[in-house]
């Protein structure tokens, strides 16, 4: 069966068996449920900790029952990281300071894949550059990077690894329906025709949409040149086309394209994030390591999107109910965001939350803050969307 086959049974069981519970609040949040059914175990949460990114990332896919849950033989797999700065890391270290999906995780999710015999993992993102040079995807301990790991893992199994810039790689650019003024929304082909989609986010706060992971992450999917615009002769901003002017008009935008594509499996990076005025630490925000928090380094997995989205928010010490991406894409029926619907395997949350400082929203129409910096490479980074 074909992955346009499963999302259209997906969709047909969805009109048989209804639209999920109305959230006023959600459980765990100190509010009050409006539900028609009680709450029982929907979704699974993997939560590991440790030192070792590649050892933990293992771990939680073991705890979900293995990738083969997810991933079979034959495959085509994608991996969308948040490469939001990835375009400038030969010089803005993005993966120390937090702003980037650490490689050791994406170079440990795809070597799963092909050990379950997935025909090519693609690893792609698009960013706020046509191009970028991957050999600047550097592990912590500088031993290796993307391109080396693509070669070495090709090698190694039947499976082929690609790394694809999305804008000048894709093929051609699917069209998927949206309930925004856009109508309709293109996504990457090598995205929309994959058999599986993985999303591996960094944990971060941002200043337009509150929250960037699993779901925000999908942004990057989008055509540069449909739904971005070329800023400070520099860099391409979607912030300056696509709806920025609340969490919900762009929540809207993203959900629609995850509700198209469903996303297979979410893998949260909780080792360098950013917490404040996110995405980026020239937008205002601060580097968070989880070490200096918890102690350790985390990994969270799950087959559901919301669900992990959710559980990472709750970790961040962040009201679910207050979240829009969250409790628009629960009544959408794209997850669980429930506390008490979701089972946390190999931690407890009350372990896992830390202060997390949140962002000030600053959503606007365009760039036309009076506060926006004036420092050049400030300016630049404070409207990075991702």
């Amino acid at each position: 069966m074909t992955r346009r086959e499963l999302l259209k049974l997906g969709a047909s069981a969805a009109v048989a068996f209804g639209a999920p519970p109305i959230l006023t609040n959600c459980g765990g949040c100190g509010g009050k449920e409006s539900i028609t059914n009680p709450a029982k175990i929907n979704a699974s949460v993997a939560a590991v900790r440790g030192d070792d990114l590649s050892t933990i990332t293992h771990s939680a896919l073991e705890a979900l029952g293995g990738i083969e849950k997810v991933v079979n033989k034959g495959h085509v797999v994608f991996i969308k990281p948040n490469f939001v700065s990835f375009p400038w890391a030969r010089t803005n270290n993005c993966f120390a300071i937090g702003e980037c999906t650490k490689p050791e995780i994406i170079i440990a999710v795809t070597e799963e894949c092909l050990k379950a015999g997935a025909a090519e993992v693609i690893i792609g993102d698009g960013s706020h550059l046509p191009t970028f040079d991957w050999q600047y995807a550097t592990t912590f301990d500088g031993s290796t990077n993307l391109v080396l790991e693509a070669e070495r893992l090709r090698s190694k199994y039947r499976g082929n690894v690609t790394l694809a810039c999305l804008e000048t790689d894709s093929p051609a650019w699917d069209e998927v329906p949206s309930r925004t003024y856009l109508g309709k929304i293109a996504i990457s082909s090598l995205v929309a025709r994959a058999d599986r989609v993985i999303s591996i986010p960094v944990a971060k706060t941002h200043s337009w949409a509150q929250l960037t992971l699993s779901l925000k992450n999908f942004i990057g999917i989008t055509p540069l040149d449909r739904y971005a615009a070329w800023v400070n002769n520099s860099y391409w901003d979607r912030g300056k086309v696509l709806d920025h002017s609340s969490p919900k008009a762009i929540a809207q935008i993203y959900l629609d394209i995850v509700d198209a594509v469903r996303p297979d499996l979410a893998i949260i990076d909780f080792s360098i994030g950013l917490e404040g005025d996110g995405p980026t630490l020239g937008s205002g925000s601060r580097t968070v390591n989880m070490k200096h928090k918890l102690g350790s380094w985390l990994v969270l997995a799950s087959t559901d999107l919301m669900a992990a989205d959710a559980t990472a928010a709750r970790i961040m010490s962040h009201n679910v109910a207050d979240m829009k991406q969250l409790t628009m894409g629960y009544e959408m029926g794209l997850g669980e965001i429930r506390e008490e619907a979701i089972e946390l395997l190999g931690e407890k949350l009350d372990d896992l939350r830390v202060d997390w400082l949140p962002a000030k929203l600053k959503n606007r129409l365009g760039l036309q803050s009076d506060d926006a910096p004036v420092c050049p490479f400030a300016y630049q980074m404070a409207h990075h969307v991702g």
